[in-house]
């Protein structure tokens, strides 16, 4: 008779993969990639190091597990301002901002999600939530060019992808580790994030926004002596010799 796991076992299964989880993630916010090593995931969650590697063959699938349930989180907060009232615009700038913003607060943690070198199966995890990120953009993107609040002549996969690229090119010097980090609490600090989460979701959003209609040349009214005369006419008039000087 096939084993069936009781409802109890289940819960302690899980309960088991949830507390590894959440060590290796404070472990990586702590210290990055490099730091966070099987054993000390195993002393933090309360378990034998053998019992990790029941649920995770390797470190790397673990960390690649750690990085898809951060970046998911990440995904599901732009996906609800993707779809939020405001403009096209409106709702990217907030998008860009808050991303910033986020990552700001656990800057050791964004680091290691967004730039910090990793095993292959992290990286190739990484990848693909920067496309769904860009995918999530490419959607306000369109909508944009559908109202006309956005640039027309763009195509809205490249441009996602400059985007994403660009806010999270300007966050590496920010986040990264040898970058001095004041308290996360202060006001200062907060201010500072204020500032760079702003000055990043505009220059996201300038790229994409539709340009103001050119001024108009100011109409003629009528008034033959205003008109400019025509090439042709301006090149058959006589003009007046100029007088020497000291006439």
């Amino acid at each position: 008779m096939a084993y069936r796991q009781t409802e109890a076992v289940e819960a302690r299964l899980q309960d088991n993969r949830a507390r590894i989880l959440d060590a290796a993630r404070t472990l990586v916010s702590e210290g990055g990639w490099q730091e966070a090593q099987v054993a000390n995931v195993a002393a933090s969650a309360g378990i034998a190091t053998g019992t990790v590697y029941r649920y995770f063959p390797s470190k790397a699938e673990l960390f690649a597990e750690v990085l898809s349930r951060v970046s998911q989180r990440e995904v599901d907060v732009l996906g609800d301002i993707a779809t939020s009232e405001g403009t096209a615009l409106d709702r990217l700038h907030s998008m860009v901002a808050t991303f910033v913003r986020r990552a700001m607060r656990n800057p050791r943690l964004a680091y290691a999600m967004i730039a910090e070198p990793c095993d292959k199966e992290i990286d190739e995890v990484r990848l693909k939530y920067r496309a769904a990120i860009s995918e999530v953009v490419r959607s306000i993107i369109a909508a944009g060019q559908q109202d006309a609040g956005m640039r027309a002549d763009v195509h809205p996969e490249i441009a996602a992808s400059v985007i994403v690229g660009g806010f999270m090119e300007g966050l590496i010097g920010p986040l990264s580790p040898l970058n001095h980090q004041q308290v996360r609490d202060s006001a200062t600090y907060q201010r500072e994030v204020a500032r760079l989460a702003g000055q990043i979701a505009c220059m996201a959003c300038a790229g994409v926004a539709a340009s103001p209609p050119p001024p108009q040349e100011p109409t003629s009214t009528g008034d033959k002596h205003e008109q400019a005369p025509s090439p042709r006419r301006a090149r058959g008039r006589r003009q007046p010799l100029p007088h020497p000087p000291g006439a």
